[in-house]
């Protein structure tokens, strides 16, 4: 088992990166358009849709007794109209673009002896797995499913961090031997002074079949 920090060929490729960034833009885009256009044009939104009145403006009236006022203007307290509100629901977009694009360029991991350290969009996880829980892995060889599903998920037992360490990534329909072996040799190291469970012997085994096929 190496010490030193490996970097796992996790995440897209440079084709996919491209193709998830320009979505991920043109998705912001939309978004920001469908929300900065009601706030900007909320005033020419309003006098358009809205009840006409003989003021070109609330300034012309504003010097007018309430009662003299056209019902336009009492009634709606100088609410800028549904224009706004309306732009909000371009927000989701926003928010989504954003994370696509967060999410395809952050995506990346790290083996550092035991210890695989996961970076998604938006934060980070460490987990020992010596001593992780195995909370998912394909039932029998890892080898017979590589093409459905191939990752494997721990669980540190100490804080509770869950993660997906994929065992593909960078355009690889799977991880470099050499990584494969890392990782078997992080599962089989077992606790200090005791020997590795049932299930990471057994992970162990499959990614080293994977590594040698």
């Amino acid at each position: 088992m190496t010490n030193h920090q490996l970097r796992l060929s996790v995440g897209a490729s440079a084709g996919q990166r491209t193709v998830a960034v320009v979505t991920g833009v043109l998705v912001a885009a939309f978004g920001a358009a469908f929300l900065l256009v009601p706030l900007l044009a909320g005033g020419l939104l309003l006098r358009l849709s809205g009840p006409g009145d003989g003021f070109a403006s609330y300034e012309e009236a504003r010097d007018l007794p309430p009662g003299m006022l056209p019902p336009a203007l009492r009634e709606s307290g100088g609410s800028a109209g549904p224009g706004p509100v309306l732009g909000l629901c371009g927000l989701p977009f926003v928010l989504l673009g954003v994370y696509l694009v967060l999410r395809v360029l952050r995506t990346a991991a790290w083996l550092e002896g035991s210890r695989v350290r996961v970076r998604g969009a938006l934060r980070s996880r460490t987990v020992d797995l010596a001593i992780a829980a195995i909370d998912s892995r394909s039932h029998g060889d890892l080898s017979a499913r590589a093409d459905r599903l191939p990752a494997v998920v721990v669980t540190d037992r100490a804080s509770g961090q869950r993660i997906t360490i994929p065992l593909w990534g960078m355009g690889l329909p799977l991880l470099p031997p050499s990584e494969l072996r890392a990782l078997a040799d992080a599962f089989a190291a077992g606790r200090p002074g005791a020997a590795p469970s049932d299930e990471a012997r057994a992970v162990a085994a499959d990614l080293r079949r994977l590594a040698d096929a």
